[in-house]
């Protein structure tokens, strides 16, 4: 069957709110660990992690940063209007151009209260190092569920990465039905958070502290890192009956030239994804090659993974090697050390894994997309484990605990 007749009713379970988990756990590597390997079910903790992963395995990991991508404007009479900064306008080439943009950007955006904002401009004083901070937010355009945004500031040596760090809010995921805390500045960031773009942070990485990263080295497991921009599209539910109906969302990746290499000198050799981020980014790298094997002169602007494009391209029978090759010689060709796209790959059963040998996953909401790609590794078995996640007490979703996953 092909992923789009799959019916989202088959991949729905009883997810109790008292299983979701509303705060972390004081030490982030003491969340509890499922492991599932050939069909059974183990327990243990993270901080135990590198023991379930063999020597001279690859950890991949999503250093992607989530900014304060909250903003909040109080208008004359008193009202609230919140702008959710999702994403860049088309007009910037990647998130990272757009978040050093200085004095201006063009943003897209949720408006809550829109109804309520007229065509004025709305205004905000921040500050910032000392320094007090105009900053304005404009109508542009209204799309069907987002609007355009200029957000301008009266700085002009103040990026706009900066400026949400002073003056946003940190956008926790509504399922946790609480507002941001402090201590969620945090929390909700792993330790190795680097790329600023993300408006909600790549879970599974939450988990993994300084004291785990050296057991991998004892073991010789190494780690390399993807950068995957986690829009508020994640938490979208799947809303038709059957996939062919749902459109997935794009995300921005940024994958360094060192780090394809990695993964190409790997095969053969284990390669985990921490993360459904960073499974994405590395199964989309391979239908990149893919498209660059087919077409070496193909334009940047052409190289991106749309929703069933994978699987169309599976008769093309192109061999991981071949792919991963081709792609660094496209991005020798054009004098490029990173590759920056979008993909809007979706992962579901009938998906033939090219690069992924296991996943480390936190425990996701019924009927979405993550679960389908959980459902991708392990089969029917997804309702065996998410059983005995919920009879054992695991926590589920963003502050919860994780599993690690092996196919096959």
């Amino acid at each position: 069957m092909h992923p789009s007749q799959l019916s989202i009713q088959d991949f729905n379970y009883t997810l109790p709110e008292e299983k979701i988990a509303r705060y972390p756990l004081v030490e982030r590597d003491h969340s509890k660990l499922l492991i599932y390997k050939k069909g059974e079910i183990g327990d243990s903790t993270y901080r135990q992690i590198a023991s379930y992963i063999p020597a001279e395995s690859l950890l991949v990991f999503n250093n992607t940063k989530v900014v304060e991508a909250r903003l909040l404007f109080t208008k004359e009479s008193g009202g609230t209007i919140e702008i959710f900064c999702l994403e860049p306008d088309i007009q910037y080439p990647d998130i990272t151009t757009a978040m050093n943009s200085k004095g201006k950007v063009w943003w897209t955006c949720l408006v809550g209260g829109a109804k309520k904002w007229k065509d004025r401009v709305l205004y905000k004083w921040i500050t910032y190092q000392s320094k007090t901070i105009l900053l304005s937010a404009k109508k542009i355009d209204h799309q069907q569920e987002t609007y355009t945004i200029e957000l301008t500031w009266d700085d002009a040596d103040m990026s706009f990465a900066e400026l949400l760090h002073a003056s946003g809010l940190i956008p926790l995921p509504p399922y946790l039905n609480r507002k941001a805390e402090e201590t969620d500045k945090e929390r909700y960031q792993t330790i190795y958070a680097e790329a600023d773009g993300s408006v909600a942070a790549p879970t599974a990485g939450l988990h993994f502290t300084e004291s785990v990263f050296a057991s991998f080295a004892e073991k010789n497991i190494q780690k390399t890192f993807v950068t995957l921009h986690v829009g508020a599209g994640t938490f979208k539910p799947v809303k038709a009956a059957t996939m062919q109906d749902h459109e997935m969302h794009a995300e921005y990746i940024d994958v360094h030239k060192d780090c394809i290499q990695q993964l190409l000198a790997h095969l053969g050799k284990p390669i985990v994804a921490v993360g459904t981020t960073s499974l994405r980014t590395i199964e989309s790298l391979y239908w990149l090659g893919v498209k660059t094997k087919i077409n070496p002169a193909i334009q940047s602007a052409e190289l991106f993974i749309s929703q069933w494009e994978p699987y169309e391209l599976t008769e093309k029978n192109i061999s991981t090697k071949e792919a991963l090759s081709a792609l660094l010689t496209w991005m020798e060709t054009q004098n490029c050390k990173r590759i920056i796209t979008k993909t809007q790959i979706i992962i579901a059963p009938g998906y033939s894994f090219r690069l992924m040998n296991a996943l480390v996953t936190n425990f996701h909401q019924p009927q979405s997309t993550l679960l389908l790609l959980v459902a991708a590794i392990v089969g029917d078995d997804w309702k065996k484990i998410y059983d005995h996640a919920l009879k054992n007490d695991y926590r589920f979703l963003s502050y919860g605990d994780g599993s690690l996953l092996y196919s096959g």
